[in-house]
């Protein structure tokens, strides 16, 4: 039924794709890394148009499709889709973008 089927953010959502991170080894012994929660970096894979303001603003998202982004712990809901694993939450809940230059802040109503 899904087959068929794409995802795709609404509003001011972010579909992420965490990209996995890779376990520390010590010789040939692996070493997970169980109990320590830790921010998912992720790859953003469909962004919403945006928002209306309280004020009736139009507010455009900032981050775009390709983007590394850095969740939070919690907050973001984690969704499984056609067997893969994503993040779907609001753009003002990413902590940071990992990039080699300052993304652009959308135009705010202020």
């Amino acid at each position: 039924m899904l087959e068929d089927k794409n995802l795709y953010a609404l509003y001011n959502a972010l579909i992420v794709k965490p990209i996995e991170e890779q376990e520390t080894n010590y010789g040939s012994i692996v070493v997970p890394d169980l109990g320590n929660e830790k921010n998912k970096i992720g790859e953003v894979v469909d962004v919403g148009e945006g928002h209306y303001s309280v004020t009736g603003a139009w507010i455009s998202t900032t981050c775009k499709k390709g983007d590394l982004v850095v969740l939070p712990t919690q907050g973001f809901t984690k969704f499984e889709f056609k067997g893969e694993e994503y993040y779907i939450g609001p753009e003002n809940q990413v902590l940071a973008v990992i990039s080699e230059e300052k993304p652009k802040s959308s135009s705010l109503p202020f």
